[in-house]
Protein backbone atom coordinates (compact mmCIF):
# COMPACT_ATOMS: atom_id res chain seq x y z
CA UNK A 1 0.00 0.00 0.00
CA UNK A 2 1.39 3.59 -1.06
CA UNK A 3 1.87 5.85 1.75
CA UNK A 4 -0.36 8.61 2.27
CA UNK A 5 0.21 11.80 0.94
CA UNK A 6 0.18 14.67 3.61
CA UNK A 7 0.29 18.77 3.01
CA UNK A 8 3.60 18.43 5.69
CA UNK A 9 1.78 21.63 7.69
CA UNK A 10 1.05 21.63 11.28
CA UNK A 11 -2.89 21.98 11.23
CA UNK A 12 -5.63 20.30 11.88
CA UNK A 13 -7.63 21.31 8.88
CA UNK A 14 -3.92 20.06 6.65
CA UNK A 15 -4.21 17.13 9.23
CA UNK A 16 -7.80 16.53 8.09
CA UNK A 17 -7.75 17.26 4.48
CA UNK A 18 -4.71 14.09 4.50
CA UNK A 19 -7.21 11.98 5.49
CA UNK A 20 -10.70 12.73 3.67
CA UNK A 21 -8.80 15.61 1.02
CA UNK A 22 -8.71 12.81 -2.08
CA UNK A 23 -11.43 12.77 -4.80
CA UNK A 24 -14.41 10.40 -3.63
CA UNK A 25 -13.71 9.59 -0.32
CA UNK A 26 -16.30 11.97 1.74
CA UNK A 27 -18.49 10.78 -1.42
CA UNK A 28 -17.78 7.30 -0.06
CA UNK A 29 -18.86 8.66 3.64
CA UNK A 30 -21.98 9.44 2.18
CA UNK A 31 -23.06 6.17 0.73
CA UNK A 32 -21.59 4.26 4.22
CA UNK A 33 -23.74 6.39 6.18
CA UNK A 34 -26.48 4.02 4.82
CA UNK A 35 -25.00 1.59 7.22
CA UNK A 36 -22.57 -1.86 5.81
CA UNK A 37 -22.48 -1.75 1.96
CA UNK A 38 -20.91 -4.07 -0.26
CA UNK A 39 -17.99 -3.38 -2.95
CA UNK A 40 -20.84 -3.80 -5.66
CA UNK A 41 -23.32 -1.28 -4.14
CA UNK A 42 -20.63 1.57 -3.72
CA UNK A 43 -19.41 1.48 -6.85
CA UNK A 44 -23.64 1.17 -8.36
CA UNK A 45 -24.53 4.14 -6.20
CA UNK A 46 -20.48 6.33 -7.43
CA UNK A 47 -21.37 6.70 -10.91
CA UNK A 48 -18.59 8.15 -12.76
CA UNK A 49 -15.52 6.65 -9.97
CA UNK A 50 -13.41 3.68 -11.56
CA UNK A 51 -12.86 0.35 -9.74
CA UNK A 52 -9.01 0.96 -9.06
CA UNK A 53 -9.94 4.58 -7.65
CA UNK A 54 -13.09 2.80 -5.51
CA UNK A 55 -10.62 0.06 -4.61
CA UNK A 56 -7.75 2.47 -3.60
CA UNK A 57 -9.56 5.17 -1.53
CA UNK A 58 -11.76 1.87 0.39
CA UNK A 59 -7.82 0.69 1.38
CA UNK A 60 -6.65 4.82 2.64
CA UNK A 61 -9.81 4.88 3.82
CA UNK A 62 -9.25 1.46 6.19
CA UNK A 63 -5.47 2.51 6.87
CA UNK A 64 -6.68 5.99 8.28
CA UNK A 65 -9.17 4.48 10.52
CA UNK A 66 -11.98 5.66 8.91
CA UNK A 67 -13.81 2.30 7.86
CA UNK A 68 -13.83 -1.24 8.59
CA UNK A 69 -14.21 -4.08 6.27
CA UNK A 70 -15.94 -7.43 7.61
CA UNK A 71 -17.55 -10.67 6.29
CA UNK A 72 -20.95 -10.84 6.74
CA UNK A 73 -22.25 -14.50 8.33
CA UNK A 74 -24.13 -16.91 6.15
CA UNK A 75 -25.66 -17.24 4.56
CA UNK A 76 -24.76 -14.04 3.16
CA UNK A 77 -21.17 -14.47 3.35
CA UNK A 78 -20.32 -11.06 1.38
CA UNK A 79 -17.57 -8.46 2.85
CA UNK A 80 -18.91 -5.18 3.67
CA UNK A 81 -17.66 -1.67 4.00
CA UNK A 82 -18.66 0.28 6.97
CA UNK A 83 -17.50 3.45 9.10
CA UNK A 84 -15.35 3.55 12.08
CA UNK A 85 -17.11 5.59 14.81
CA UNK A 86 -14.38 8.09 13.81
CA UNK A 87 -15.84 7.61 10.13
CA UNK A 88 -18.96 8.35 11.11
CA UNK A 89 -17.92 11.25 13.07
CA UNK A 90 -17.87 13.15 9.74
CA UNK A 91 -21.53 13.43 9.60
CA UNK A 92 -21.65 17.06 10.73
CA UNK A 93 -18.84 17.97 8.30
CA UNK A 94 -20.45 16.52 5.09
CA UNK A 95 -24.05 18.31 6.36
CA UNK A 96 -21.78 21.36 6.77
CA UNK A 97 -20.23 20.55 3.11
CA UNK A 98 -23.47 19.99 1.46
CA UNK A 99 -25.30 23.71 3.14
CA UNK A 100 -22.48 25.67 1.72
CA UNK A 101 -22.83 23.89 -1.63
CA UNK A 102 -26.45 24.12 -2.01
CA UNK A 103 -26.08 27.14 -3.67
CA UNK A 104 -24.22 25.31 -6.39
CA UNK A 105 -26.80 23.30 -7.48
CA UNK A 106 -29.03 25.21 -9.75
CA UNK A 107 -30.75 23.02 -12.40
CA UNK A 108 -29.69 19.78 -12.94
CA UNK A 109 -27.62 19.25 -16.03
CA UNK A 110 -27.89 16.51 -18.70
CA UNK A 111 -25.07 14.80 -17.34
CA UNK A 112 -25.71 14.62 -13.79
CA UNK A 113 -26.55 11.18 -12.49
CA UNK A 114 -29.03 11.23 -9.27
CA UNK A 115 -29.88 8.86 -6.49
CA UNK A 116 -33.14 9.52 -4.40
CA UNK A 117 -30.98 8.90 -1.49
CA UNK A 118 -28.50 11.90 -2.22
CA UNK A 119 -31.60 14.43 -1.17
CA UNK A 120 -31.43 12.05 2.51
CA UNK A 121 -28.98 14.99 3.91
CA UNK A 122 -30.81 18.06 2.81
CA UNK A 123 -34.28 16.99 3.79
CA UNK A 124 -32.77 16.06 7.75
CA UNK A 125 -31.80 20.08 7.46
CA UNK A 126 -35.10 20.80 6.35
CA UNK A 127 -36.81 18.75 8.67
CA UNK A 128 -34.77 20.11 11.96
CA UNK A 129 -35.57 24.22 10.20
CA UNK A 130 -38.96 22.97 10.10
CA UNK A 131 -39.14 21.69 13.93
CA UNK A 132 -39.23 18.23 12.49
CA UNK A 133 -36.37 16.94 13.30
CA UNK A 134 -36.78 13.74 15.00
CA UNK A 135 -37.63 10.22 14.43
CA UNK A 136 -37.97 7.98 11.12
CA UNK A 137 -39.46 9.07 8.06
CA UNK A 138 -39.99 7.83 4.51
CA UNK A 139 -39.37 9.75 1.31
CA UNK A 140 -41.00 9.24 -1.95
CA UNK A 141 -39.43 10.70 -5.12
CA UNK A 142 -40.10 9.08 -9.04
CA UNK A 143 -36.19 8.48 -8.58
CA UNK A 144 -37.22 6.21 -5.69
CA UNK A 145 -37.80 5.48 -2.60
CA UNK A 146 -35.67 5.96 1.00
CA UNK A 147 -36.04 6.35 4.52
CA UNK A 148 -33.77 8.47 6.81
CA UNK A 149 -33.28 8.72 10.63
CA UNK A 150 -33.82 12.19 11.14
CA UNK A 151 -32.26 12.83 14.65
CA UNK A 152 -29.23 10.22 13.71
CA UNK A 153 -26.07 11.37 15.21
CA UNK A 154 -24.23 9.04 12.95
CA UNK A 155 -23.75 6.44 15.57
CA UNK A 156 -26.40 4.43 13.83
CA UNK A 157 -27.55 3.80 9.69
CA UNK A 158 -28.65 7.74 9.16
CA UNK A 159 -30.42 7.03 5.87
CA UNK A 160 -31.48 3.67 3.82
CA UNK A 161 -32.90 2.60 0.73
CA UNK A 162 -35.82 1.65 0.21
CA UNK A 163 -39.78 1.80 2.72
CA UNK A 164 -38.81 2.13 6.22
CA UNK A 165 -38.38 -1.28 8.28
CA UNK A 166 -41.23 -0.36 10.72
CA UNK A 167 -44.19 2.18 10.71
CA UNK A 168 -42.34 5.77 9.66
CA UNK A 169 -43.36 8.68 12.19
CA UNK A 170 -44.21 10.34 8.68
CA UNK A 171 -44.21 9.68 4.64
CA UNK A 172 -43.31 12.06 2.28
CA UNK A 173 -44.48 12.44 -1.08
CA UNK A 174 -42.60 14.80 -3.47
CA UNK A 175 -40.00 15.47 -6.75
CA UNK A 176 -36.73 16.01 -7.16
CA UNK A 177 -37.17 19.52 -8.13
CA UNK A 178 -39.03 20.27 -4.54
CA UNK A 179 -35.74 18.60 -3.16
CA UNK A 180 -33.69 20.89 -5.01
CA UNK A 181 -35.49 23.95 -3.78
CA UNK A 182 -35.17 22.92 0.08
CA UNK A 183 -31.92 22.00 -0.40
CA UNK A 184 -31.06 25.27 -1.60
CA UNK A 185 -32.86 26.89 1.20
CA UNK A 186 -35.01 28.83 -1.48
CA UNK A 187 -38.41 26.55 0.31
CA UNK A 188 -39.01 25.67 3.69
CA UNK A 189 -40.28 22.12 4.31
CA UNK A 190 -43.39 23.82 5.89
CA UNK A 191 -44.20 26.29 2.95
CA UNK A 192 -44.29 22.92 0.79
CA UNK A 193 -46.09 21.38 2.58
CA UNK A 194 -48.56 24.32 2.54
CA UNK A 195 -48.22 24.91 -0.83
CA UNK A 196 -48.80 21.29 -1.86
CA UNK A 197 -45.63 20.51 -3.11
CA UNK A 198 -44.94 17.86 -0.48
CA UNK A 199 -47.51 14.92 0.64
CA UNK A 200 -47.50 14.13 4.34
CA UNK A 201 -49.08 10.88 5.74
CA UNK A 202 -48.42 9.29 8.94
CA UNK A 203 -49.73 9.88 12.52
CA UNK A 204 -46.25 10.31 14.27
CA UNK A 205 -44.77 13.58 15.81
CA UNK A 206 -42.63 14.70 13.01
CA UNK A 207 -46.17 13.95 10.53
CA UNK A 208 -47.93 16.22 12.83
CA UNK A 209 -45.56 18.97 13.44
CA UNK A 210 -45.45 18.90 9.29
CA UNK A 211 -49.24 19.46 9.44
CA UNK A 212 -49.40 22.11 11.46
CA UNK A 213 -49.00 24.94 8.75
Amino acid sequence: MSPRRSYDQYCSAARALDSVGDRWTLLIVRELLAGPRRYTDLHADLPGVSTDVLASRLKDMERDGLTNRRRLPPPGAAYVYELTPRGRALLPVLEALGAWGAGELGERRPTDAVRAHWFALPLRRALREAGAGEGVVEVRLEEGEFHLHAGADGGDAVYGDGPAPGEPDARLVLDAGTCAALSRGELGLREAVRDGRVEVTGEGAAAKELREV
